[in-house]
């Protein structure tokens, strides 16, 4: 090793050491330490509870459903006590968590509302976002049997050495979302975290659901005959020019200069397939945290989405939705 060599990897060891070594000025910043008297936990969420529609634009859900979300994953949430601090309750880790996603702030931001630290803000929203898709996967996504099928960009920020494999088409970082949506605007299944480079039709092709779908594995109606037809067809999900044609996945003709019958089954094929459009719609409007590109790891920005949409499906069977949510698509392209 060369002299110089020697030297300066003895000064980088000796200012590592010395950071390390640094006393630090606070243990816990006095901020922090307004916790149980000015934080937002403290002096808003119980006035918010006693009245039910600001709490309800607050939170994205009522009350009750709120406290039923709660039960669902307050036991695999529940930090323990230590000699050092208390430890923070799983009712607050909710309320942080469900407000991050609806607001589409910052860990910074919550820092400074919640008075808790930005490490454990974003430790906290990880992990209840990992307890409510654990825990409601199951109920509130059913096996997919029908519906309409669509792909839209999750706008990220650029992960590290990641080169050119999650920038889109449109030419901005994103992981894909995939998703099949039913009339009543609910996820029937969703594949979320694939390269922002890959198109719909990859990402389909790709998907558990299509290996299900070629296995017969899935909850589809046999072939039966329609008026006016003498053969049977097969039941078919519905997508957009993005997807191939297959067997059970129809999609609209190519081209502009189409024939009238064709301009006509183009048109009703839209009409069925805009289900999914408008429950991205609704899924934006409500959890305003993809209005912008979330900047996390990649992983998390998984989990972050796959939490969303399982309450989307959640907020939906206890609290409905508004009709304006299904007119316009915020934040998705």
């Amino acid at each position: 090793m060369e002299p110089d060599e020697v030297f300066s990897f003895s000064s980088l060891t000796y200012l590592y050491l010395k950071q390390k070594w640094t006393k630090r000025e606070h243990w816990v910043h006095p901020i922090n330490c307004e916790r149980y008297t000015n934080g937002h936990y403290v002096k808003l969420y119980y006035k918010l509870r006693e009245d039910s529609s600001k709490f309800f634009k607050y939170f994205r859900m009522s009350v009750r459903s709120f406290d039923e979300l709660l039960l669902c994953i307050k036991n695999d949430i529940q930090l323990q006590n230590t000699n050092m601090r208390l430890a923070i309750q799983p009712e607050e880790m909710l309320v942080i968590t469900l407000r991050y996603l609806a607001s589409g702030c910052s860990f910074k931001e919550l820092h400074y509302n919640y008075r808790i630290g930005r490490s454990t803000a974003s430790e906290v929203v990880r992990k209840v976002c990992k307890s409510i898709w654990n825990r409601l996967k199951e109920i509130c996504i059913p096996i997919p049997d029908q519906g309409a099928v669509d792909g839209k960009h999750i706008r990220i920020i650029k992960p590290e050495r990641s080169g050119s494999l999650y920038m889109n088409y449109k030419h901005y970082f994103s992981i894909g979302l995939l998703a099949i949506a039913d009339a009543n605007y609910k996820f029937i299944y969703v594949d979320v975290g694939s390269y922002g480079k890959d198109s719909d039709s990859t990402i389909f092709k790709n998907s558990a659901l299509w290996e299900n779908l070629k296995k017969n594995n899935l909850n589809i109606p046999a072939s039966t005959t329609v008026p006016g037809v003498d053969i049977s067809l097969p039941y078919a999900f519905v997508g957009d020019e993005a997807f191939g044609l297959d067997k059970h996945l129809l999609r609209p003709y190519s081209g502009t200069h189409l024939p009238v019958r064709k301009k006509i089954f183009n048109y009703r094929l839209s009409r069925a397939r805009r289900y999914v459009e408008c429950t991205f719609g609704i899924l934006s409007n409500k959890w305003r945290i993809f209005h912008r590109p979330i900047d996390v790891h990649v992983d998390f920005a998984v989990d972050i989405v796959k939490c969303c949409c399982v309450l989307h499906n959640f907020v939906r069977d206890r609290d409905g939705f508004k009709f304006d949510d299904t007119l316009a698509i915020s934040g998705f392209e």
